[in-house]
This record gives C-alpha cells, structure tokens and sequence, in this order.
C-alpha cells in the first residue's frame, strides 16, 4: 500500500535518498537512483535490487503497473509530491517516478568466468552521458560484460544511469578495475584485446573480428594514452569515408562492437 504523500523536502527519507547524487554517499550506502519509467521497469527485473520507490500521484496513475509490482516484491512505495520530486530528480524536467536500488556491479572474475566473446572497456571515460550510451551500445549489441577502469566515470552516476536506458540492469558491469590488471585478466580469459584509436595502423575492416574480442575505448577528448595502447593486442582505427574529422566516443564504441557482434553471429 502507498502511504500518505511526501511534502517536506527536508523529512529524513528525502535527504537520504538526495544525498545519493553524490558519489562519496553512493559508496559509502552501496545505493544509487534510478530514475524514470525504463530504468525503474528494469531494475524491477532483478530481484532484490530495488529498495524503495518514489512517484508522483500522476505517475502512480500512468505506471500503475510498475508501482503494483514494487509492492508485490515488498518494495516500500512512497508518494511524493512535484516539490519533493524536483528536490530528488536529477533532470530538468521529472518523469514522476524514481528508484533507490541497491549496487548491482560483479567482481572481473565474475564477469570473465562465462568465456565472454565480447566485452567493452572503459579507460579513462569522464563524461557520465558517454559512458551510459556505451554501456547501451554494448547491450544492444550482446557484449557479455562492460569494465569500468578505475579511471573512469562512475556508472551510477544519475546521468550515466539514464543514459544506459536500463542497459546497467542487464549485463555484468566491472567498476574500479586498473587497467593493466583488467587487460591481463582478459586475455587470460582469451580474449584478444584492439584498442579502438584513431592512431591505429590498421582501421577496422582491415581486422579479422570473429575472435572472442575485448574492446577498449578512451577518453572523449585525448583518446587512449601510450601505455594503454601499449597493453592492447592492437591499436585499431575506425575508418572515416567522409570529411568528418572523427567520430565521438559513444558513435565509435557502437560501429566496433556491432562490428564484433555481426562477425561473430554470423554462422
């Protein structure tokens, strides 16, 4: 049953779940929001994973599926109004509807133990939105896991979270893994390892993908350093046919995987 509505911003419950925003107070609670109707609906899947659930009175008459469902799961479902909303919603305009889920991330050797054919690397990615449309790429292209380096954007960063689309619930996610040892796990694993640069020697259809195959990509503005490249199996560009200077991050990232994916598919 839903309780009475949240009006104060300041009740104790709404400044538990507002701290989460930061990343100091997401690790310490092992908590993070997700929010949204695809992100809720997602997170909803798995069980244990969603903690509470806050929505708006709008909200809770246009997914009254998903809020029977949290309650069916023993979820605590708390009304809140447009005010309280604005003070947890991270987006300029709120879609009524908001999770506060438990950490969902694997250990490497979790996410390596399967014999994964495809896996994204994140090496030194800062920006939250191009970090999430990754991991999105990744899904939708069947990679079996996505690493964050320890370097890298925290994947429950609210922005990163939306940006997955739901992606975040429904593959192995790595966080807080040097890259050194993340690239020597892999290939332990057997995959081989192209780092996707635009200083590669060979582009991307000069490159034999039917292999089980681990992509790293770099950061948005300087790429991939020396001494990651240093790690990779191979250095890979992906060719440019127009005069677009290059392509961004979450773009390259979707034309190697599903590269990867259509080779590897192929019977």
């Amino acid at each position: 049953m839903v309780g009475s509505e949240l009006t104060n911003i300041r009740a104790p419950r709404v400044k538990a779940a507002r701290r989460l925003a930061k990343r100091s107070f997401r690790e310490q609670d092992r908590r993070f929001l997700a929010e949204g109707p695809q992100a809720v609906r997602e997170a909803l899947k798995l069980d244990g994973v969603t903690l509470e659930l806050f929505a708006t009175a709008e909200a809770e008459q246009r997914h009254a599926d998903l809020v029977a469902q949290a309650l069916a799961q023993g979820v605590p479902v708390h009304r809140a109004s447009g005010e309280v909303m604005a003070e947890l919603s991270q987006t300029v305009t709120p879609q009524g509807l908001l999770a506060i889920c438990g950490f969902v991330h694997v250990p490497l050797e979790t996410a390596l133990a399967g014999g994964p054919k495809l896996v994204a690397v994140l090496a030194h990615v800062r920006d939250p939105g191009n970090a999430g449309t990754v991991m999105r790429a990744a899904d939708a292209a069947g990679a079996d896991a996505v690493v964050f380096t320890d370097a890298s954007v925290d994947p429950y960063n609210g922005k990163c979270v939306r940006a997955s689309a739901g992606s975040l619930f429904h593959l192995p996610v790595v966080i807080g893994s040097p890259v050194a040892r993340a690239v020597h796990e892999l290939k332990a694993a057997g995959l081989r390892v192209l780092a996707a640069d635009g200083a590669g020697e060979r582009t991307l259809d000069d490159v034999e993908l039917d292999l089980p195959t681990a992509w790293i990509f770099g950061n948005e503005a300087w790429g991939l350093p020396e001494d990651v490249r240093a790690l990779a199996d191979e250095v890979v560009r992906v060719p440019i046919y127009g005069q677009a200077e290059s392509l961004n991050l979450a773009t390259a990232a979707a034309v190697c995987l599903y590269a990867s994916a259509r080779v590897q598919r192929v019977p």
